[in-house]
């Protein structure tokens, strides 16, 4: 009982972190494309975890099995290359009430994967309190007033959740193996190799990013892809994706009441009806 509510308290604090790096990036970036902006937090992302490794012996990640790399590495594509490429360009063509209620069923797809390919048994507890948190999000980010739908923009948005999935049951398959903080460094510097195939139509922009962003950028790296992502890593390697995934995805409730809260956003009702929904979901998730 002592493993699965650390594993939901370390889910809900990735949650928390990757929800402050949405604020962060929602305050300073103005000017930047989304995948200049991936280049530059991936490869700060990747440079930290290394220094981490360098000081703490852990290079030796690296001399692992075959196997385990190349299952790393795509999972680093899958989650931070692929899956925030579609992500981004999604926010892009939609913009956020309509992208992140698709974005956010990932929870649902990784629950699904881990039941038929890594043979997770899930309580149905744990079902119903991931449809919860999914219907809580929806709820907060529904749109105000309908729009008409960009077709591409919902095949990306569509399709990011997957790929984020999968990144997710591959990387749940990893923590049996390798330990959370060498997991978590070693899918950053692959995900920071796999992005520069970007680097040559975008090398310009991420040279000119000003002091302002770079600042912005890299504390949305500490927080988003270093501290988030070893949380969450962790998390699964104590409850597994079926029920860290749910919990974590609770983070756009987070990044909105954040922002009521700092950047004086105007507040609205569906926050916190959906933030009572998300609750009752963690509970049966963590119940489950």
């Amino acid at each position: 009982m002592q493993t699965l509510i650390l594993g939901v308290f370390l889910a809900l604090a990735s949650a928390f972190s990757w929800a402050s790096a949405t604020i962060l990036v929602r305050v300073g970036l103005k000017r930047l494309s989304p995948i200049g902006a991936n280049i530059f937090r991936l490869y700060v992302a990747a440079t930290v975890f290394l220094l981490i490794f360098a000081l703490t012996g852990n290079l030796s990640v690296f001399k692992l099995p075959i196997k385990l790399l190349a299952l790393a590495f795509l999972s680093a594509q899958f989650g931070f290359v692929i899956g925030d490429y579609f992500y981004f360009n999604a926010l892009k063509r939609m913009g956020v009430s309509r992208t992140v209620p698709i974005t956010s069923t990932y929870p649902l797809w990784a629950i699904l994967w881990a039941t038929l390919f890594l043979g997770r048994t899930v309580n149905p507890r744990v079902i119903v309190g991931a449809v919860l948190v999914v219907l809580a999000i929806i709820l907060v980010k529904k749109a105000e007033e309908e729009e008409n739908v960009d077709r591409l923009g919902f095949i990306f948005a569509f399709v990011a959740p997957i790929s984020w999935s999968v990144a997710i049951t591959i990387m749940d398959y990893l923590t049996k193996s390798i330990p959370s903080l060498q997991l978590a460094g070693v899918r950053m510097v692959f995900a920071a190799l796999g992005v520069s195939v970007f680097l040559p139509r975008y090398g310009g922009e991420v040279r000119r990013i000003s002091k302002r962003e770079a600042l912005v950028l890299v504390g949305a790296a500490v927080l988003g892809l270093i501290l988030g992502q070893y949380l969450f890593v962790y998390s699964v390697s104590l409850v597994d994706s079926p029920i860290a995934a749910p919990v974590s995805a609770i983070n756009p409730i987070i990044a909105s009441l954040l922002a009521v809260l700092l950047l004086k956003e105007k507040p609205n009702a569906r926050i916190f009806e959906g933030l009572i929904l998300a609750v009752l979901g963690v509970i049966l998730i963590s119940i489950g």
